[in-house]
């Protein structure tokens, strides 16, 4: 009992003697000690302050001497008999404790807490968790020494209940190391403890009617312990089965307990899954795992968690070189700031008091230099717009704004002037009760890398899988593959679908603003698949094409936060060969368009590709197009089997009629840039295109394109209008074959005009005045473009006149519809078939419209009254000042679509349609 004196107060001066050594003798007194000589030496203390203190500061030292390791970790007799000494001699005290400081007018609450903690970190310390042992080592322990978590778990449980009224003083500061106990893997220890929970909730219900600082706290203690290795499966149906039982006698309670158990249950399976994959080597999986918490988080309003994980996955990116992804995640932090001068807490790398300003403007700053490694300029340049408008409008620092205006500028001329690849889309189903939950039998869409191939995206794929199975086909796998216990494999190329942004849609826009909405800001995909139905003619494939297509959409758009997200909704639709046969028209229409603006705006680009394109159009041996469909649709036989296909077909016949203008200035180009070796090449090309638009235009109709030979501009060639709105558009009505000016065969029987009538279309700027007469004359401003006349007088191609009804209408609205919409989108194909087409269905569905004009139609009969007609014409082509002012600014743009004419010929003479075909540019 000498040494008693000195434990604890006097140990300060045994520590300068080696650790182990005084630990050793302190043991082996306290081994000594039974009951009597505890309640001895405690009865020493006549005052209730010794007492307290000897007690709080005893509990220190077992806690600090349990967290030191004084003795080596394979010392583990000595370890195990210090532990048995300290329970011992901490049961002991804490006996004491309930006799002497239980009481409202005794009660210490920081004795308490300090025996809690004590207890706490000697259950949990690392040499008494008997699951990392091997089996034999813990059965020698358990036979010796027993299960000493269980016995002071026990211990805690008991003297928690005896706190009664006082157990609020706990509430939240206990809940993490209760909740650390509790996930101990030991099932009789987490039946004793886990119903602790339900006592905490039920005192602060009772305090203040809600169990907030309880959730909070358990909330974010949970993620810690589970990212450090606690809790499992069972823990999740332990606690929701202990808490829902509690509370089923609980009424008033259920409701709140059940959406508890609810959200805890959803956050350890996200922990679960995150604590999985963050060994593994699939960067991959970490990410969906970081996203998975970190939408968990922002659903449930816990922003330091949220922000945590999103520093988390910028992280990640920046290790796989992601940097559009990385600036997307960096994004959600800064929307959740202001620009305000309020002064907000460090964040994670953001030391330092700064206002929410400041804060902000270094994420933008980071931002935008992540989207310009990842050439994502527009996004950039909506940053710096933001950043501009702050320092024009809020600081007034001019010289930050004209450093920000040249950064934006620069961002301007990459997005003109440096090529972009665009990335390929990958379908990637997980199916097979083998993968983790967040992959199992779901269906991901994922964007690949600069010219990254689908054989090494599936490889890499493969290889973060070594034991799945790879599905060779494109079809949905059946509930046997779902269902089976292995992992399965599918993986395929989708396509996306072009969403042009609303302030682009009818507007010249270049290829290489367009191309990028190509690949980008994109939400639906996809995959078509054709296959064959009904008698299949060997010489004749297209009769029997039909496309089954699959429609992919991702929960978010892409790029994201991701490189892939989930498609959440996955529908099966069904082209038939003839949809089929107008959405391959309508994508080689496209091609056309977009090889004739390349090759208008770099003349240095070789000529193999346009070569190739035109011969394999133009040249009977190799196209057979036309040939094919008019043997599958243009029949009698066809026509009578499929009378609800008419406007289809009519579609595919005007379709076919605008690829021969668009060849034509191919061809036209073509000669242009062709060297002298390939001059037979090009004259052969000629002679086959001279062919074809014979036959199609006897067949199909004329169609015309503006002569753009003669544009001039000072503007440079990449900021030129695009060639695909260049072509006009005229009203298309019910009935009509197309809606442009056409020349008819001449044998065909067409309507006589009706009498005169006139609509104006509201355009967004300029006017257009368009009068069709018997010499068909089109007056833009100041030009004029000269339609072909038919042979036939009476004959009339070109329109299709409204009803009386329709004439009486002093306005038509006529809904405009891009290029994009015309050539490219495919949703006139899956829209329902409309057999009665409004009249007020303005433009041909497929010709590319002319935007930001205004255009005045008037065509009129012979009867029609001369100076009528002539006052009509005066009218609709008169505007105000502002209009005119407007005018005389798309003055240059009309320029660039037609040839100027001095003025209107009164007696134009027949124009010669073989000398106007060749014309077309």
């Amino acid at each position: 009992m000498i040494l008693l004196p000195l434990f604890p107060c006097g140990i300060v001066v045994l520590l300068v003697m080696r650790m182990s050594r005084v630990v050793a003798c302190m043991t082996a007194i306290l081994s000594q000690m039974d009951d009597h000589h505890y309640a001895t030496y405690i009865e020493t203390f006549t005052g209730t302050t010794d007492l307290v203190d000897f007690l709080m500061e005893s509990f220190l030292l077992f806690k600090d001497l349990i967290g030191k390791h004084v003795y080596p970790s394979d010392w583990m007799a000595m370890i195990m008999v210090q532990n048995r000494v300290f329970l011992r001699a901490i049961n002991t005290y804490a006996d004491t404790m309930n006799q002497k400081f239980l009481t409202n007018d005794d009660f210490e609450v920081q004795l308490w807490n300090n025996y809690f903690h004590l207890a706490v970190a000697f259950i949990t310390q690392e040499s008494l968790q008997l699951q990392h042992f091997s089996p034999t080592k813990r059965n020698k322990i358990l036979v010796k020494y027993g299960d000493m978590r269980r016995l002071i778990g026990f211990a805690i449980r008991d003297i928690w209940y005896k706190l009664g009224s006082h157990k609020i003083c706990f509430i939240p500061g206990m809940v993490g190391p209760i909740l650390e106990m509790t996930l101990i893997p030991e099932e009789e220890l987490r039946r004793a403890t886990i119903p602790i929970f339900f006592d905490m909730i039920s005192c602060e219900h009772t305090q203040f009617g809600n169990f907030h600082k309880f959730e909070n706290e358990i909330i974010l203690k949970l993620d810690h312990e589970v990212e450090g290795g606690g809790g499992d499966e069972r823990y999740m149906q332990l606690l929701e089965t202990i808490l829902l039982d509690c509370a089923a006698e609980k009424s008033t309670l259920k409701p709140q307990v059940q959406h508890f158990v609810c959200l805890v249950k959803g956050l350890l399976t996200r922990l679960l899954d995150y604590r999985t994959v963050m060994s593994d080597d699939s960067r991959n999986n970490r990410m969906s795992c970081t996203v998975n918490l970190l939408n968990f988080y922002k659903d449930i309003n816990r922003e330091g968690m949220y922000i945590r994980y999103l520093y988390k996955l910028r992280d990640l990116h920046l290790e796989g070189e992601n940097y559009t992804e990385a600036a997307y995640t960096l994004l959600l932090h800064s929307r959740l700031l202001k620009w305000s001068d309020d002064m907000c807490s460090p964040q994670f790398e953001f030391h330092g008091s700064q206002t929410q300003r400041q804060l902000k403007e270094t994420l933008y700053d980071t931002i935008i230099d992540y989207f310009d490694k990842g050439k994502m300029w527009e996004e950039a340049i909506t940053l710096c717009k933001e950043l501009a408008e702050q320092y024009e409008n809020e600081i007034f620092d001019y010289e930050l704004l004209s450093k920000r205006l040249e950064k934006q500028a620069k961002f301007y001329e990459n997005i003109m002037k440096i090529l972009r690849p665009k990335p390929d889309y990958f379908a990637v189903g997980y199916y097979g009760q083998g993968y983790p939950p967040f992959l199992r039998n779901k269906v991901f869409i994922h964007r690949g890398k600069e010219y990254e191939r689908r054989e090494d995206f599936q490889n890499q794929l493969m290889s973060q899988f070594p034991s799945s199975v790879r599905l060779n086909t494109t079809t949905m796998p059946g509930e046997d593959i779902k269902n089976s216990p292995l992992q399965y494999i599918q993986c395929f190329t989708v396509q996306p679908v072009l969403e042009i942004p609303p302030r682009l849609k009818n507007k010249p826009v270049p290829d290489q603003i367009i191309n990028f909405y190509k690949s980008n800001y994109v939400q639906r995909f996809h995959y078509s698949r054709p296959v064959r139905k009904g008698p299949v003619d060997p010489n004749n494939e297209f009769a029997s094409m039909w496309i089954e297509r699959t429609t992919f959409t991702t929960v978010y758009k892409l790029p994201g936060i991701l490189r892939w997200f989930e498609a959440t909704d996955i529908k099966h639709t069904t082209l038939s060969p003839l949809e089929n046969a107008i959405e391959t028209m309508e994508s080689t229409n496209e091609k056309i368009l977009t090889m004739i603006n390349q090759y208008q705006a770099d003349w240095s680009l070789p000529i193999n590709p346009l070569s190739m394109l035109l011969n394999g159009i133009v040249d009977p041996a190799v196209m057979g197009g036309f040939a094919k469909y008019e043997k599958a649709f243009f029949t009698d036989e066809y026509t009578q089997q499929h009378s609800e296909d008419r406007d289809k077909l009519l579609r595919l016949k005007d379709l076919i009629a605008w690829q021969i203008p668009l060849l034509g200035g191919g061809i036209s180009l073509h000669g242009k840039r062709v060297t002298d070796d390939l001059r037979p090449f090009h004259e052969r090309m000629e002679e086959c295109f001279k062919q074809l638009k014979k036959k199609v235009e006897k067949e199909y109709g004329v169609r015309e394109l503006p002569d753009l030979d003669e544009r001039k501009s000072t503007r440079p060639r990449s900021m030129l209008r695009s060639f695909r709105q260049s072509i006009i558009s005229i009203s298309s009505l019910q009935g009509s074959e197309c809606g442009t000016p056409t020349k008819s065969h001449a044998d065909r029987d067409i309507p006589e005009s009706p009498n005169s009538w006139s609509s104006t279309l509201p355009r967004s700027s300029g006017s257009v005045s368009v009068s069709i007469d018997e010499e068909s004359v089109v007056t833009v401003g100041d030009a004029e473009v000269k339609l072909r006349k038919s042979k036939k007088k009476k004959k009339r191609s070109s329109m299709i006149f409204i009803t009386e009804e329709r004439e009486r209408t002093s306005t038509l609205d006529c809904k405009r519809l891009s290029k994009k919409q015309e050539f490219r989108s495919d949703t006139n194909l899956s829209e329902p078939n409309n057999e009665n087409v409004p009249l007020t269905h303005a433009n041909s569905r497929s010709l590319p419209a002319i935007t930001g004009l205004s255009l005045s139609v008037a065509g009129g009969a012979e009867e029609v009254d001369a100076a009528k007609a002539k006052r009509d014409s005066k009218t609709m082509s008169a505007s105000g000042t502002s209009d005119r002012t407007a005018d005389r600014r798309s003055k240059g743009v009309i320029n660039l679509l037609f040839k100027s004419k001095s003025s209107r010929s009164e007696d134009p003479k027949p124009s010669d349609p073989a000398k106007d075909s060749g014309n077309h540019f």
